[in-house]
Order: C-alpha cells, then structure tokens, then sequence
C-alpha cells in the first residue's frame, strides 16, 4: 500500500519523504510505556498525533515493564532529512506515582541547557516546551487523572550523535535536544537552521554582546582566527542565509558586526544576493565582470573572467593583469549592500567586512585590516 500523498514533498523536482521529530518520537515512547503498564502487555504499535495533529504510527522497538515501571524504545525516523539524529532509539521511562502529579526529565543522551537564551532555563534537560507539553499530556490521557507518572526521556546513543548537531554552539551539553514545533520533518527545510543561528545568537546577547562576527561556514572562522588572530568567542556561522541574518542581527540589538568571508561566497552579497546557495542564485561571473568594467578593464580580460568557473581562477586571472583594485570595490559593495538592507530600522549598526580566497589569502576589507584585528581584539 502506497503511501499518502501529503507524505512527502518536493524540492527542486526530487520527491522526498517527510519524517518525524524527536518530539514525536519522545511521546511516542512515552505514551507506547504508559500503555504497558495499564494493559501489562507490550505494544506492537502506538499512535499519537504530532503537535501539528496530523496522526502518526510507530512501531514499538523494545518494551520491558511491570506493573508500576515501563520503559519503550521507538526510532527516530527522519524521513528523507539529513537528520543527525535519524535512525537513533528514543527511549521513555514511566514511573507511576503515589500521587497524580506528572513530571518529565531527560536521562542518558538528552542534553543540559548552560546558558541564557534558549526556550528552556541553564540546568533543565533540553526538551523543548512543544514536546514537553505534548508528552505530558500524552501520558495523562493515558493514566487519566488519578494516576502519576515520572517520565524520563532519554538516547544511548545521544552524546555522540550530539557532536553532530548545533547543540555544542548553543551550550546545551551531554546530548541531543527533544524538539519539534509541528512534529514533522520536512525535508531540506531551512527554518530549523535559520532557527538554530537565532538562537545562537540569541545567547550572545543574553551574555551582554553588543557586537558579533559573521562567517558563512569554517573557511570564515579558519582566516578569523588562523590569519586575523581574533578569537571566534563572538563568532556565529550564517551558512548562506545572509540576509536572514542580518536582520536578525538587527532585531536582537547588536550595534557592531564584522562579516568576513570566501570571495567565492561574498561576492555575491556585492550584487545584493542575500541568499548565497547556488540553488538560488550564481551570478558571481556576472558581478566580476561589471566591477572590473567600472575599472576600465580590457575586454579581453572580462571575457575570460567571464569565462572561469571559480573565483579562484579569476583572482589569477585579475592579478596577473594587475586589477586587484576590484576586491576593494567589491568589500565596499558588501557593506554599503548590508548598510541599505538594515537602513530604516534601528538599532544603526557598524558593519565592516573583510574578504579573502582560500587560494591567495586576504584580498580586501572595508577599512585597513591593523585596524579592524585591533577593534576585535
């Protein structure tokens, strides 16, 4: 049996298959121990609805129990995501209660909040307010309201998946996180990760940062602090997502950013593309081009820059030719592009940028490059 539509999506024409949070997972589990212990049996399946009410099923992987304990492992099923946690048993321990009051902890795997910032406090496990509700609820529709429960959610395997995650950026250590706002994974989404980088920088300023250096991935945080000697304590990787951070740069009140980034990457922001994946937009030829026209640079040369399929071949082509002027005009473009982007709100921020090649080294910054180290020391 096929099954139903509304199961999948698509993302530039590829067919993929949604999947289920940890969440969904976690009350599942929860709901799946509960029921052992009323029936004493174990459950072959469990049916709960996702926090967006749409209904899903599980098979129940492990069930041990008595007649005041449980404990049930579910997988994680990510669906087609590149899910860290895909895969990884989920487990749920129920404890009845003398009393009629339900509690909810996060045992081996589940990570402890350390900072300011987060949905949850520093010292609660990281289970985030959706699933803690939806789990609690799940299991006192289950006991009814006589009964008690403890509940501890927990993963095996959760420390080290944890690595994999963005849970060490946020300080939440010792494993992975219960999330989940609808309970369903939709493939390639990009809201869960623009989430992450807000919440990341939603900790910085908790802990009283005014300014923050932005790097499209670990090229960025390498020349930081390999060639600039500035340490990445007020670091947050963007990924492409430029504009969407940018303003939330905003939003969250910071007044001093510096942006340093792979000409590769930046190049295209000079052209006012905030969204820099190739999916979206390559027009860094194009950009080039037009700025070494401005130049008065030789046909010849612009044709054959034109011609490069990396920035990395144009720069050697540039140099060769003696326009590396144009990388001056190119990080004034970034951040009078930056300027424009964030000019009618407030906070009015100090934005700088400085960008290099992975090939050559540094190119060019917005201000001489002693001056900006020494800002940042």
């Amino acid at each position: 049996m096929s099954e139903p539509e509304d199961n999948f999506v698509y993302y530039n024409g590829r067919k993929l298959r949604k999947g289920y949070t940890t969440g969904t997972t976690a009350t599942a589990a929860s709901v799946a121990a509960a029921q052992a212990i009323l029936d004493q049996k174990a459950p072959a399946v469990v049916k709960v609805n996702a926090a967006n009410g749409t209904p899903v099923q599980f098979d129940v992987q492990e069930c041990s129990f008595d007649r005041h304990h449980a404990s049930v492992a579910i997988q994680k099923d990510g669906g087609d995501d590149q899910d860290a946690t895909d895969g990884m048993l989920i487990y749920s321990t129920v404890t009845l209660r003398d009393d009629h009051t339900i509690t909810l902890d996060g045992g081996e795997g589940i990570g402890r909040v350390t900072q300011d910032g987060l949905a949850n406090k520093p010292g609660m496990p990281a289970i985030n307010p959706t699933p803690y509700k939806l789990i609690q609820e799940g299991v006192r529709h289950v006991l009814g309201s006589e009964k008690g429960a403890d509940i501890v959610i927990s993963a095996p395997e959760g420390e080290r998946v944890a690595k994999l995650t963005y849970n060490p950026k946020l300080g939440i250590v010792g494993g992975i996180s219960i999330l989940g706002t609808s309970g369903i994974v939709t493939p390639m989404s990009e809201e869960s990760w623009k989430h992450s980088i807000s919440i990341e920088m939603n900790i910085h300023r908790k802990r009283g940062d005014t300014a923050l250096i932005l790097t499209p991935g670990n090229y960025g945080e390498d020349f930081l602090k390999d060639e600039m000697h500035i340490s990445v304590d007020k670091q947050v990787q963007m990924s492409n997502f430029v504009g969407y951070v940018l303003k939330e740069v905003q939003r969250l009140g910071f007044t001093k950013l510096l942006i340093v980034g792979d000409l590769g990457k930046m190049i295209k922001v000079a052209g006012g593309i905030f969204s820099t994946h190739s999916k979206d937009a390559d027009a860094r030829a194009e950009i080039m081009v037009a700025n070494l026209a401005l130049m008065g640079a030789p046909l010849d040369l612009m044709k054959n820059v034109y011609g490069c399929l990396t920035t990395i071949a144009m720069i050697k082509l540039i140099n060769e030719a003696g326009y590396q002027d144009v990388y001056q005009m190119i990080v004034d473009k970034i951040k009078g592009r930056a300027d424009k982007l964030l000019a009618h709100k407030e906070p009015k921020i100090d934005i700088d940028a400085v960008i290099f090649s992975r090939d050559t080294g540094f190119l060019a910054a917005t201000k001489p490059l002693k001056e900006i180290e020494a800002d940042w020391q």
